[in-house]
């Protein structure tokens, strides 16, 4: 006879958990296939048919299953019953959940939270909000990273279009300048600018085999980057 194999009681409990998650996001796959199901059924499409069918309704599919992780990954913070007041540390009994929307790349995620409130000190909790780390408005901090970086290569108005056709998420050219601002909050020109190494590698590899020596270009939006020295300011007017 073999020797038994011992199995710890945490593995068995996570294999079980993990069973169960797969068998719930099998189940969003199914209803999403649902959706697929009536158009392909329709006709015989071209993969540019296809591949644009899918793609409408591809956040669907993630938006769902994002939401079946969060719910089966933080069960106990979507049933949390109590908590305790961090001003006065008295024990605030769950209310009724309140929804709420946030915008993802995945998707626009719903979440129903557990909403505590102190009357002592009027204060309203909800510790889901700060286990997920959301971000204080409806767009979250992936949506805002993704503007930034495009904003940083493109104007804003085509950053909106751009954005909005690769991604399939919203968003105003105005809320991409503040989503850059707020991602660019305490660096400075000599945080984002190359190293003096860099810029003498680049320098080089533009001049080699040039008889012209190469010439630096330095380009910066000036609303917020100051041209003159504070002792410059204030002696004479412009």
């Amino acid at each position: 006879m073999g020797a038994a194999e011992v199995i710890a009681f945490e593995e068995v409990r996570a294999r079980k958990q993990w069973a169960t998650l797969r068998q719930r996001l099998h189940e969003c796959f199914d209803q999403w296939l649902d959706r697929l199901e009536e158009p392909l059924h329709e006709s015989e499409p071209t993969l540019s048919a296809l591949t644009e069918t899918v793609w409408h309704i591809r956040q669907e599919l993630t938006r769902i299953l994002t939401e079946t992780i969060l719910a089966h990954v933080h069960q106990g913070e979507y049933t949390r019953q109590q908590v305790h007041c961090p001003q006065c540390d008295r024990r605030l009994q769950a209310r009724e959940p309140v929804r709420r929307t946030v915008e993802t790349l995945v998707g626009s995620v719903q979440l129903e939270r557990p909403y505590f409130y102190c009357p002592a000190c009027h204060v309203g909790l909800y510790p889901l909000d700060e286990v997920l780390g959301l971000s204080p408005g409806r767009v979250q901090l992936d949506v805002q990273k993704a503007a930034a970086k495009l904003v940083t290569e493109v104007p804003y108005d085509e950053a909106q279009r751009l954005f909005s056709d690769l991604t399939g998420v919203g968003v105003g050219s105005e809320r991409m300048h503040t989503f850059t601002n707020h991602v660019a909050e305490g660096l400075t020109v000599l945080d984002v600018a190359p190293s003096r190494d860099e810029i003498a590698r680049r320098i080089a590899e533009v001049a080699a085999g040039r008889f012209r020596r190469a010439v630096l270009v330095l380009g910066i939006d000036g609303a917020y980057v100051p041209t003159r020295p504070e002792s410059a300011r204030g002696r004479r007017p412009g």
